[in-house]
């Protein structure tokens, strides 16, 4: 499964609201127990050890230059210093997910929103909300890069507007598809560079290595009308050419986009169109055992 169902757009967790309108908190990191730093390292050495050749280049460079390894759970105060050097971005401590408001205004300003939680051992494999492992080991690192950085930003001024067009789920199927699970061409191949993908020890290698799931050109009206999972590995990967093909959708105005999606056919995340650029379809084996096992349960 899924290291972390990444959402957005709902109450904070446990701490429930904090006292700040823009719900940051203080990291807190000296606070981190011996055996929460001993949790991150378990997360990050397996993790490292199998993205080599499946993360994108730009990943792996991202994750060069940060002060960021296996010993302890990073001091945002650290990566904020080289982060901010190098896109202008930086990472705010919040107890959980944040509503949907919040949220985009952090993006609109180059402030990524990170838990400053970490799971617990049982469950390495799959947690509700976004921890620190999935914030900053899945998506620092792409942050350092300027195209990302751009896109990440102008999605946060884009889901304000949505927000006031009605067409939030909409543009919130365009972050999954890029941000959070997200595919890309590189010369040797397809590489991943979603946060989503990337935290997740299983969907890494999932989403490259099975013949489950289908590998299609990313569109963006098509993923607009795309539904996705959160409780399991995705049934179709959206590929673009590179992250400089994300900096283009920033110049594009979505508002006919939006129109056009609403009123067309919405479609489940296993379809394969007629018109789709298939650079895999997928045998849907993983999720129809998935399905049988599901109905035969009483």
């Amino acid at each position: 499964m899924n290291t972390v169902a990444t959402k957005h757009g709902l109450a904070a967790g446990e701490a429930g609201r904090p006292q700040n309108p823009d719900w940051t908190i203080d990291q807190g990191w000296e606070r981190y127990t011996a055996a929460e730093h001993a949790t991150w390292k378990t997360l990050f050495e397996r993790q490292t050890k199998l993205l080599p050749g499946r993360a994108c280049d730009e990943f792996v460079q991202g994750m060069r230059d940060l002060p960021i390894g296996p010993e302890q759970i990073p001091d945002f105060r650290r990566l904020n210093e080289v982060l901010l050097r190098r896109t202008g971005w930086q990472i705010v401590a919040v107890p959980g997910l944040v509503p949907d408001e919040v949220f985009f205004d952090h993006l609109a300003h180059r402030r990524f929103p990170s838990g400053n939680f970490i799971r617990r051992p049982h469950e390495l494999d799959y947690l509700e909300e976004p921890d620190v492992f999935h914030d900053v080991f899945g998506h620092v690192p792409m942050l350092m890069n300027p195209a990302m950085a751009d896109f990440i930003q102008a999605y946060g001024q884009g889901g304000l507007r949505a927000q006031q067009l009605g067409h939030l789920p909409q543009l919130a199927r365009v972050y999954w598809y890029t941000v959070e699970f997200g595919l890309l061409q590189q010369g040797d191949g397809l590489r991943l560079y979603g946060a989503g993908i990337a935290s997740s020890f299983t969907e890494s290698q999932f989403c490259l290595d099975s013949a489950s799931p289908n590998r299609i050109r990313f569109g963006l009206e098509r993923v607009m009308r795309t539904h996705y999972r959160i409780d399991d590995f995705q049934e179709s990967y959206f590929v673009i050419r590179d992250l400089d093909e994300l900096l283009e959708f920033t110049q594009i105005d979505f508002a006919p986009l939006y129109q056009r999606a609403a009123q067309g056919p919405e479609h489940q995340p296993g379809d394969v169109l007629a018109d789709d650029q298939v650079f895999h379809r997928g045998s849907g084996e993983y999720h129809c055992a998935r399905r049988r096992m599901a109905s035969a349960s009483p």
